[in-house]
């Protein structure tokens, strides 16, 4: 009797020293996280997967190999971390969009819809679910059900300003020029130093061929954003497609110092010289 007390005794001390072991790789790894030692970081998950690959808590840290893989561009690794995690945690929410998430970067609409379907069935109330099965929805042109996402959102968050812009875009897609542009004016009215926004409204007034209100928008971003890229870009192609190629290249030359992409100032700016010619 004594002798089955005692290896009763050595293996739950064996017990507890392992899953010691376990909990201490798993805060190594996230210290080394903070650190930037990414490839310790790995080394140490890994460890605390081996050490313990029966634990819950395991779910966890495939999230953490999940997301270090998908900085690193290793993308269908990324997938399987995630793949795992939830074969031990299906209804993790947070592993349910970070996988929705990368199936979008990768253009894979239909994979990312069922994983937000997934956390909306969890919590029907998830904003960024619904927000990004709406762009997916778009992605995949079933405009119809995109936009009742759409509307969900502000139904909930009523000054949720991506919802309203991207129900905007969608009226402006389903040809409903009116109510895209009264939902841009509203917009506008509530956020008015937001760049991006006179943006948007100066694209649907080129499409219309308004193009005096266009460059004015076009004017009023640069004016909000200075140090934007984005914006010279934006109104270097307003300005390439009325063939004003000198204030075109004065913005991709301003676009160029601000950090933009060197290939695509290159091709608007071929543009810019041989048009014409």
């Amino acid at each position: 009797m004594k002798r089955m007390i005692l290896i009763f005794s050595v293996c739950c001390l064996a017990f507890s020293a392992n899953a010691q072991t376990y909990q201490q790789c798993v805060r190594r790894a996230i210290d080394c996280l903070a650190t930037d030692s990414v490839e310790q970081a790995k080394a140490q998950f890994r460890q605390a997967i081996k050490l313990n690959p029966a634990s819950p808590s395991n779910a966890v840290v495939y999230r953490y190999l999940g997301r270090i893989y998908e900085h690193e561009g290793e993308h269908q690794l990324a997938l399987d971390s995630y793949g795992k995690g939830l074969h031990i945690a299906p209804k993790d929410t947070a592993l349910l969009m970070s996988r929705a998430s990368l199936y979008l970067l990768l253009e894979n609409e239909e994979r990312a819809v069922a994983d937000y379907t997934s956390v909306l069935q969890i919590d029907a109330e998830c904003v960024d679910a619904l927000f990004f099965r709406a762009y997916a929805y778009g992605q995949q042109r079933k405009n119809p059900l995109a936009r009742k996402d759409y509307e969900q959102i502000i139904r909930l968050c009523p000054m949720h300003e991506n919802a309203h812009l991207g129900l905007i875009l969608l009226n402006d897609k389903d040809r409903r020029p009116r109510e895209a542009m009264e939902g841009i004016n509203r917009l506008i009215e509530h956020y008015p130093m937001h760049s991006h926004l006179y943006l948007v409204r100066a694209g649907m007034e080129e499409q219309r061929k308004q193009y005096e209100p266009a460059r004015h928008d076009y004017d009023k971003a640069v004016s909000l954003a200075p140090e934007d890229a984005e914006v010279y870009l934006a109104r270097a192609t307003f300005c390439l497609a009325l063939n004003e190629r000198k204030q075109a290249m004065a913005d991709l030359k301003q676009a160029l110092k601000l950090g933009a992409n060197p290939d695509e100032v290159a091709t608007l700016m071929h543009q810019a010289t041989s048009k014409g010619k």
